[in-house]
């Protein structure tokens, strides 16, 4: 083999250990590797894992920036400090209080932009609310939905408290302290959901219609984040969706429909293109290996679904970073 041949195949595997790198979701294990200070309790306990503490702890003097990507964890932070939080496709300015909701399939950062940050910070397993409720199903952790809130000085009090009041029962000797965490971070999302409503459409009731809009949801959710370009989105129409939950399709649709007030074409369309604006955003991939691996024909097919949409070519878009 060429020695010029030898260089190219190490720069494609070095490239494609970047790319696989910014996708894979931070571990607990990692995290507390990062985070030696914060005690850590134990990480393969049957009941999940919760932990929270300080966020002036996670540095003797400075609040450190979140490394943009996934984790697999939960987190809700309550923050005082000038701050950025770029979430998903999205970017949000903190301007002195804020509230932070961050779920393992929507990737974020954050950016203190005052040298000096306090509040709290929970983070937690989805097993850790193992048979106490379904915490994916709160508008605050969905796609979609409002994940983070600017906080005046008596709503920033008042979640303090309930926070100060998860450490308490944290540091307790108490039985059941882990049902009484769970129902005081319940109180957080229903705080912040009353603050200000969110957009996302939250099913009232259980029926058929709403039941197959949640696993047609889940099955798109569920195909991102996409880890390397060998491995492209399987399902892109209404139709290979109905296919795969064994429905008709236009059953599909109008259960979609009724639910959502959307096409099932344009709630793909929309998770397609945010999928699209983050890899664009955080990501060294060629638009072309982009286009491929979110099922379009080919870069011209998905500069004009982007352009579509945007009113600007994905290399625009990027250049604008």
């Amino acid at each position: 083999m060429k020695k010029n041949s030898i260089f190219g195949h190490l720069r494609e595997s070095i490239k494609l250990l970047r790319r696989l790198s910014m996708t894979k979701p931070e571990t607990l294990e990692e995290y507390y590797a990062r985070h030696e200070f914060v005690k850590s309790f134990d990480l393969n306990s049957p009941q999940g894992h919760f932990n929270i503490f300080e966020i002036k702890e996670l540095s003797p003097q400075y609040a450190k920036p979140v490394t943009y990507g996934r984790k697999d964890y939960f987190k809700i932070c309550v923050v005082s400090g000038k701050s950025k939080i770029h979430y998903a496709d999205k970017s949000f300015e903190i301007m002195e209080n804020g509230l932070l909701f961050a779920t393992p399939s929507i990737p974020y950062d954050w950016e203190p932009l005052d040298v000096k940050q306090f509040g709290f910070s929970c983070i937690f397993t989805e097993s850790f609310f193992n048979e106490f409720g379904n915490i994916k199903k709160y508008p605050v952790f969905q796609p979609g939905g409002f994940p983070v809130y600017e906080l005046t000085s008596n709503e920033k009090n008042s979640l303090i408290q309930i926070c100060a009041q998860i450490m308490k029962e944290q540091k307790s000797n108490f039985e059941y302290k882990n049902d009484s965490i769970r129902s005081h971070i319940l109180q957080l999302i229903h705080s912040a959901m009353k603050m200000r409503p969110s957009t996302y459409f939250l099913p009232e009731k259980n029926n058929a219609a709403k039941r197959l809009t949640t696993l047609f949801l889940d099955l798109l959710e569920n195909q991102f984040p996409i880890q390397n370009t060998m491995d492209g989105l399987r399902l892109r129409s209404a139709s290979e969706f109905a296919d795969q939950m064994a429905v008709h399709v236009n059953h599909l649709n109008k259960s979609v429909k009724d639910t959502t007030q959307k096409t099932t074409s344009d709630l793909i369309s929309d998770r397609i293109l945010r999928e699209a604006k983050i890899m664009l955003k955080h990501s060294s991939w060629a638009i072309s290996e982009i286009a491929y691996s979110l099922g379009f024909e080919g870069p011209s097919h998905f500069s004009t679904f982007f352009k579509k949409r945007q009113h600007i070519s994905p290399s625009q878009f990027r250049s604008m970073i």
